[in-house]
């Protein structure tokens, strides 16, 4: 029985201070009758104690804690290298296809970008090459990393991000120089692809956070109590394997305003979801931004920055899909009232990839 209080009135409600004897009522020695009650008070408190004292991110001191309490490291062995991917098993595969009710695919990724702009320090260059009776074709160059926060893409588990010059399980950079790429943990180690479920997290339902547009500002942060608020705003509830997808409006918004530059922020994730994360076993995140809320909202070294992504990858091997887009997606859910489906998606096959473009799927 939980007991809100633990003073001597919620003690006397179910244990009164006289028991009934033969001979009478008999009170209980003041001294045993303290001892139980500090006893019933220590437990009390240590039952009131998760809900109340749930650890916060807002320091580099809490990061680095956070890192440690969070860290999968060695869960699935010294050589792993898909992290907490390893939770997506057959039996999660089948599940997840038998959500793909209505037949409807729905591409989640944006337009690949091939001009430059505010927001795009680096496009794909399209070259048609000759022209002939019998057909043409084209190249595709990029003129920069596709790592950045315009390009839909996918971060291997490891070699991307990493703490104090290591990646997950522990890949070193000095690994990473000798190999002349990720040596363990590279994108070649998702080439059977992702088939999971995945879940769409629509912020603009969270009272407050959206703008009359349908959009969440730049800097705009969501913590682990806001995905819990709308697991039942949506009637879902996250389960290990799972991918979750949230939905900020960020395309919605740079059509109607156009591009701004990434410095002025994104709304994302806070630091705190890592323990989300954890907690429900997830085996992949991602955003139509660049997962972390940018600015983060706390002080960090700049070798610590996108903490969100540190966490997820380098701590929890917990692979993110960067600068997805949801608009027809959130149509498509908002139209069906679900907000779950089978999400399928596989990089391209890059020997020591630190990451891939691609074009992820989900299926209602």
């Amino acid at each position: 029985m939980y007991v809100s209080d633990g003073g001597s009135e919620a003690y006397e409600s179910i244990y009164p201070r006289k028991l009934v004897h033969r001979g009478g009522a008999v009170r209980v020695p003041e001294i045993v009758l303290s001892t139980i009650l500090l006893l019933f008070g220590v437990s009390v408190q240590y039952a009131q104690e998760p809900s109340n004292s749930r650890s916060r991110i807002t320091s580099e001191e809490d990061f680095r804690r956070a890192f440690k309490e969070l860290s999968n490291w060695g869960r699935w062995g010294d050589n792993d290298q898909l992290g907490a991917a390893n939770f997506i098993t057959p039996e999660k595969r089948k599940q997840a296809i038998a959500l793909a009710k209505e037949g409807v695919t729905v591409s989640l990724e944006h337009d690949v970008p091939q001009e430059k702009e505010v927001d795009t320090p680096s496009y794909l260059e399209r070259t048609l090459l000759n022209v002939t009776p019998s057909g043409t074709a084209d190249r595709y160059a990029y003129t920069g990393t596709y790592h950045s926060t315009i390009h839909s893409h996918m971060d291997a588990v490891d070699c991307h991000i990493m703490v104090d010059g290591k990646g997950y399980n522990g890949v070193s950079m000095e690994e990473i120089k000798s190999a002349g790429g990720c040596p363990r943990g590279d994108i070649t180690a998702l080439k059977d692809g992702v088939v999971t479920r995945g879940i769409l997290f629509d912020a603009t339902k969270l009272p407050g956070k959206a703008t009359p547009q349908g959009w969440l500002e730049p800097g705009a942060a969501i913590h682990r109590e806001d995905l819990e608020a709308l697991e039942k705003l949506e009637h879902v509830r996250v389960s290990p394997g799972d991918v979750i997808l949230l939905y900020t409006g960020r395309w919605k918004r740079r059509a109607a305003l156009g591009p701004w530059p990434p410095a002025t922020g994104y709304a994302g994730y806070h630091a705190d979801v890592a323990y989300f994360l954890k907690e429900r076993s997830v085996s992949f995140t991602g955003t139509d931004g660049p997962n972390d809320v940018i600015p983060s909202g706390f002080d960090l070294p700049q070798s610590l920055s996108y903490p969100y992504h540190r966490l997820a990858l380098a701590a929890l091997g917990v692979d993110l899909f960067d600068n997805l887009d949801y608009e027809r997606a959130v149509e498509q859910a908002r139209r069906l009232n679900r907000y779950e489906f089978l999400f399928v998606a596989a990089p391209l096959r890059i020997d020591k990839g630190t990451g891939s473009p691609l074009n992820p799927l989900a299926i209602f």
